[in-house]
C-alpha cells in the first residue's frame, strides 16, 4: 500500500514545496483563529470592562499558557514517535503511541485542575495578583478551569490530526471553536454584563467544542491513527514523548514566566497601568506564536517521517523553507504591530488613558522581537522534529528564561523607558545567535 494511501499526504515521494503548502495554510489560518480566541477574549474585556479587567486577565494567562504547554509536549512528542513509526510501516504502534499521550495527559491535567479548584485566591496571589484586581481574577480563573481540562486533548489532537493527512480539518477544528467563542464573548459581556467571568465561560465552552471534534474525527474519518489501547511500554513510551516534546511545555512555560515577570516588572515600574498596558502586549504574543508554530508544525511532520525514513536530503530541504518562511512571517508580524499600534490599542482600551500611551509608545519596541522568535521556533521544530530533544529543551530555556529573566531586571533600570519594552526582544536574537553558531559549527563538522 502506497504511503499517501495511509496517511493522505505523500511524505516520501511528494514534492516539498508542494506539501509544505498543503500543510501551512490550514494551519496558519487555524491557528490564527486560535490566537484569536485570547485576542477577543482582550477587546471585548478592554472595551466592556476597562483596563482592570484586562490586567486581570493578563495575571492568569499564564495558568493558560502551562496547560497549552502540557498539550503541545504530548501533542509534539506522539506526532514524532507515530511519524516515525508510520515511516516504518507500524500504524499500530502510532495509534498506541498517541493513546498513551492522550490517557497521561489528561491524568496530569485533572489533577491540575482539581489543585486549582480548591485553592483559586492562593493561585491568583501567587501570580502576582493585587487587592484591586483579585475579584476580576478569581472571576476569570472559576470558569476558565473546566476549559483547561479539555484544552490538552485538543492540543495533542491538532499535532495527529496533521500528521495523520487532514491538516483541512485540524482548520476547522480551531476556525470553529473561534467563531463560537467570539459571538458567546460579545454576547456574555455586553448584553449579559458578566464581565470578565463571561470571557472564561466563553473560552472554556469554545475549547470543549474543539475537543469534541477532535474525538470525533479519530472515532470516524481518521486514515491511520486511531484510540487503541495498550500497557505494554507505557512508561518508556511516554517519557520519550515527553523528551521530544519537553521544549514546546519549556516554550509556554517560558512565555508564562515572560508573563509573570513582565507582571511583576511592569507593575514595579508603572503599577496597574503599567500591567494593562504590558497586557496588550501579551495578547499579541500568541499571534506572533501561532504565526510562528504555524511554519514549524507544518514543517514537523514532514522532517519527521523523512528522518525516520532515513531521506536527509528532504528533511535539510523542509528545514530550509520553513526558515525562509519563518522570515518572512516574522518581518510581517513585525511591521504590522509597530505601523498599526495605535490602532492596536484602540481594539482594547481608550488609547489616550495612562495605559494606552505606554502601550503605543512600547509596541513598536516589542514588536522587534517577532523576526528574530520567528526564526527561533523554526530551529527548535526542527530539533524537536530530528529527536535532538536536549538541544530543543536548552534554546527554549536560553530564550525564554536564561536570558529573558536578567533583561526584564537589568535593562529597566540601564534603559529607563524603553528598555522594559525591549527585554523580549533582547532575548529572542541572543538566543537566535547561538542558535545559528550551534548549527554552522555542527554542519562544518560533518
Amino acid at each position: 500500500m502506497e504511503q499517501n494511501e495511509k496517511t493522505g499526504l505523500d511524505y516520501a515521494g511528494g514534492k516539498i514545496s508542494r506539501l509544505f503548502s498543503k500543510m501551512f495554510f490550514p494551519t496558519l489560518l487555524g491557528l490564527i483563529f486560535n490566537a484569536l480566541i485570547t485576542i477577543i477574549d482582550g477587546i471585548f474585556v478592554g472595551q466592556g470592562v476597562g483596563p482592570n479587567g484586562i490586567a486581570a486577565v493578563n495575571i492568569i494567562a499564564p495558568l493558560f499558557m502551562v496547560v497549552t504547554g502540557s498539550g503541545l509536549m504530548f501533542g509534539i512528542g506522539s506526532s514524532v514517535v507515530a511519524g516515525i513509526a508510520i515511516a516504518q510501516g507500524d500504524g499500530k504502534r502510532a495509534s498506541v503511541n498517541m493513546t498513551q499521550a492522550c490517557v497521561l495527559s489528561l491524568v496530569i491535567v485533572t489533577i491540575l485542575v482539581a489543585v486549582l479548584a480548591l485553592f483559586r485566591e492562593e493561585t491568583a496571589r501567587i501570580l502576582g495578583c493585587s487587592d484591586s484586581l483579585l475579584p476580576g481574577a478569581m472571576d476569570y480563573l472559576t470558569w476558565l478551569i473546566p476549559g483547561l481540562f479539555f484544552l490538552t486533548f485538543e492540543c495533542i489532537g491538532m499535532m495527529v490530526i496533521r500528521l495523520d493527512g487532514s491538516p483541512k480539518f485540524a482548520m476547522f477544528c480551531n476556525i470553529i471553536p473561534a467563531v463560537i467563542n467570539i459571538v458567546l464573548d460579545y454576547y456574555l459581556v455586553f448584553p449579559c454584563g458578566m464581565g470578565v467571568k463571561g470571557a472564561a465561560m466563553a473560552t472554556s465552552i469554545s475549547i470543549a467544542i474543539g475537543t469534541f471534534m477532535v474525538v470525533a474525527y479519530f472515532l470516524r474519518f481518521s486514515y491511520v491513527l486511531k484510540f487503541r489501547w495498550s500497557g505494554k511500554g507505557f512508561f518508556v513510551n511516554t517519557w520519550r514523548q515527553i523528551c521530544i516534546g519537553s521544549s514546546a511545555f519549556i516554550t509556554e512555560i517560558a512565555m508564562s514566566v515572560m508573563m509573570l515577570t513582565g507582571n511583576y516588572v511592569f507593575m514595579k515600574h508603572y503599577g496597574e497601568t503599567g500591567v494593562a498596558a504590558f497586557s496588550i502586549a501579551c495578547y499579541l504574543f500568541p499571534l506572533m506564536f501561532m504565526m510562528s508554530n504555524a511554519v514549524a508544525q507544518s514543517a514537523q511532520p514532514i522532517i519527521s517521517y523523512n528522518y525516520g525514513a532515513g531521506a536527509s536530503d528532504r528533511v535539510r530541504m523542509a528545514f530550509r523553507l520553513s526558515l525562509k518562511v519563518a522570515a518572512v512571517c516574522g518581518i510581517i508580524a513585525w511591521l504590522s504591530i509597530s505601523l498599526g499600534a495605535k490602532g492596536i490599542v484602540t481594539l482594547f482600551i481608550d488609547p489616550d488613558c495612562g495605559a494606552g500611551q505606554l502601550a503605543i509608545y512600547g509596541l513598536p519596541i516589542y514588536s522587534t522581537c517577532a523576526v528574530f522568535f520567528a526564526a527561533d521556533i523554526s530551529f527548535i521544530g526542527y530539533y524537536q522534529s530530528i529527536e535532538k530533544a536536549l538541544k530543543a529543551m536548552l534554546f527554549t530555556l536560553m530564550r525564554g528564561i536564561i536570558v529573558l529573566v536578567p533583561m526584564f531586571l537589568l535593562l529597566p533600570a540601564v534603559f529607563p523607558g524603553w528598555g522594559i519594552w525591549a527585554a523580549i526582544p533582547v532575548s529572542e536574537a541572543v538566543t537566535l545567535a547561538t542558535i545559528c553558531v550551534t548549527y554552522l559549527c555542527s554542519t562544518l563538522r560533518k
